[in-house]
C-alpha cells in the first residue's frame, strides 16, 4: 500500500500533531472551534485544538452498520445542540435490499445507535453544555475517512447550527470519501490518501481502540 505524503503515523496523537501543523499554516478564518468525532477522532482533535489554541468539543456520530456486518456503513446518525440528522448510503441500501436486506432493518439499527449516541452524550459531557457553533469556523476532525458516512452526518448537523465555515480535517482518507465530502464543506484537509485504500487503521502503527474513559479524560483535561 502506498501512503501518499509519508509513512504510517505512530498513533492518533502523532497524526493529530501533523494535522495541527498543516492547519496552522492553512489560515482558517475567524473564531475557530475544533470538534472531534468519538471515539478515535477525539485524541486527534485534541492535538489540533492545542496547536491552534482554540476550544475543543465533541460531536457524537454513530455509524449505522449492516446487520451482521457492522463495519459496512448503511449510513450514520449525528446529533448536536438538540439537532439530529440521519444520512443514508442509498446505493448500498439498494444493493443490499436487492439481495435480501429485510424491510425495516435500517430503522432497527438506527434506533439502537440513537440509544448508544444518547448514552455517550451523557457520559462524555457530564452535564457540560456543548460549545456554541453559531458564527464560528468549525473544524471537524476524525482519525480517518473510509466511506465518509459518519463525517457526512457530522457536516450536515453542524451546518444547521449556523457556523461561519465548516472544515473537515483528517490524517488519512479514501479518494471516494474525500471527493464526496469536498462539495459539502468550505475546505477539506486530508494529509494522506493511500493507494489502494484498505482501511483507516493501515495508516497507523498503533491503532488500538480509544475507550470512553479516554475520551472523557481528554475532554475534561486542560489543553496540552
Amino acid at each position: 500500500m502506498h501512503l501518499v505524503g509519508g509513512q504510517a503515523f505512530a498513533d492518533r496523537r502523532d497524526a493529530g500533531r501533523a494535522l495541527g501543523e498543516r492547519l496552522a499554516t492553512y489560515a482558517v478564518p475567524g473564531d475557530v472551534v475544533v470538534l472531534g468525532l468519538p471515539r478515535g477522532g477525539v485524541p486527534v482533535a485534541a492535538q489540533v485544538a492545542t496547536r491552534l489554541d482554540c476550544p475543543l468539543d465533541v460531536l457524537i456520530v454513530r455509524k449505522i452498520g449492516a446487520p451482521g456486518q457492522r463495519e459496512l456503513a448503511l449510513g450514520a446518525v449525528a446529533t448536536a445542540a438538540g439537532v439530529q440528522v440521519t444520512v443514508r448510503n442509498h446505493d448500498l441500501l439498494a444493493d443490499l435490499r436487492a439481495t435480501g436486506l429485510p424491510d425495516g432493518a435500517f430503522e432497527r439499527v438506527e434506533r439502537r445507535e440513537l440509544e448508544e449516541l444518547a448514552r455517550r452524550e451523557d457520559a462524555y459531557r457530564e452535564g457540560r453544555a456543548p460549545v456554541s457553533l453559531t458564527g464560528r469556523a468549525v473544524i471537524l476532525v476524525d482519525d480517518g475517512l473510509a466511506t465518509g458516512a459518519s463525517m457526512r452526518a457530522a457536516v450536515t448537523v453542524v451546518k444547521r447550527l449556523g457556523p461561519s465555515a465548516v472544515v473537515v480535517a483528517v490524517p488519512v482518507g479514501s479518494d471516494q470519501a474525500c471527493d464526496d465530502l469536498r462539495p459539502m464543506v468550505d475546505a477539506l484537509v486530508c494529509l494522506r490518501r493511500p493507494h489502494p485504500f484498505r482501511a483507516v487503521g493501515y495508516a497507523y502503527r498503533d491503532f488500538s481502540e480509544t475507550s470512553d474513559d479516554e475520551v472523557s479524560a481528554i475532554l475534561h483535561s486542560p489543553p496540552q
